[in-house]
């Protein structure tokens, strides 16, 4: 069997382009791709190499927050990124104005959480000591 990887996750949010410029902020990814999408949608991918987020927007945009992911069947319940220094990570998301949250120290690393301007949960790691 050959060697499995994830190489994206699809998300719904209200300005792709604003999404797009945040986890170039957080992590320093760039924009893969951009265009037009499903039903006269947009959809940007921003990442690296090997994996992105599409940031994707339909034509007509959405206004509410109205599910709980976890209480929503197929519902995204966050998105991990890991990163080398978990405090750097924290001050660029904390100089944009979010708040972290669920700190702790787990074997094998250590990580926090924080909401974006979509309502979509990050978790952020470090396995380095």
């Amino acid at each position: 069997m050959s060697t499995a990887f994830l190489e994206h996750v699809n998300v719904t949010v209200s300005d792709p382009e604003a999404t797009a410029r945040r986890l170039k902020d957080w992590f320093g990814w760039e924009v893969r791709w951009k265009g037009p999408s499903l039903g006269g949608g947009t959809t940007y991918h921003i990442g690296n190499q090997t994996s992105y987020v599409a940031a994707y927007c339909p034509a007509t945009p959405l206004n509410t927050l109205d599910a709980v992911s976890h209480h929503t069947r197929g519902g995204l319940n966050h998105v991990a990124v890991v990163v080398d220094d978990l405090d750097a990570a924290e001050d660029r998301i904390k100089a944009g104005g979010y708040v972290t949250k669920n700190h702790a120290d787990y074997e094998p690393g250590q990580r926090f959480y924080f909401h974006d301007d979509d309502g979509i949960e990050f978790e952020i790691v470090s396995y380095t000591a």
